[in-house]
Parts: C-alpha cells; sequence; structure tokens
C-alpha cells in the first residue's frame, strides 16, 4: 500500500489529487518527515520551523470527505480523522484542511 499510495509522492513525484497530498502528508507525520510536511506547505502559512511531539503516535487516517481537488481542479478541500495515541490516551484529531494547486498541490490551512 505505501509503495503506491505515498512512497512515490514521498520520494518526490507530485500528488495528482489534495486528497493524495492529505495521505502523504499524514505519512510523513508517522514517520516523522518534517522536510517534506514544510515542503508541501503553501508558503503563505507554512510555519519556520515544525518540531512534532514525539509523544503522539499516528494509528490511522479516515477520509471523510472531499470538495474538488481533482487533477484538474486549483483548489480542494478534504476532511478528515486522524487517530493516535498521546501518554497512553487515544485520541482523534478531526480537521478540515484547504488545499491549492499552484503547479504542485500544497495544504494550505484549517478551516471551520
Amino acid at each position: 500500500m505505501f509503495a503506491e499510495c505515498c512512497g512515490p509522492v514521498l520520494a518526490g513525484a507530485p500528488a495528482p489529487t489534495a486528497v493524495q497530498l492529505m495521505r502523504s502528508r499524514y505519512t510523513a507525520f508517522v514517520v516523522g518527515d518534517v522536510t517534506y510536511l514544510l515542503a508541501t506547505w503553501h508558503p503563505s502559512t507554512r510555519p519556520a520551523t515544525l518540531e512534532p511531539d514525539p509523544d503522539v503516535h499516528w494509528r490511522s487516517l479516515e477520509i471523510i470527505r472531499t470538495e474538488r481537488g481533482g487533477p484538474l481542479d486549483r483548489e480542494g478541500v478534504v476532511e478528515f480523522a486522524a487517530r493516535y495515541v498521546a501518554s497512553g490516551e487515544r485520541g482523534v484529531q478531526r480537521e478540515v484542511s484547504r488545499f491549492v494547486r499552484e503547479g504542485r498541490w500544497l495544504y494550505v490551512d484549517a478551516i471551520g
């Protein structure tokens, strides 16, 4: 699954859709690939640095819905739920994320 979904994107291939970029970014959080996360963040909202919490262990990603975000779109929205364990406690991060395609898909921010 990794080799088909996120592996090529994490290795530098452009994500063809916003949801595929979302999946690759989730995977980057799982493996701690801060360089990839920053590179796929839109410059207008990208933080100067990013330090993932080492106590957070990501367990699963569920895509709830998408709006646009296809290969021919300029904008897209992906709603997701990411499950994790932190300090022995289970949690869920729910987010509605905005993406733009400016030559390649980039994460902009969370809305709502």
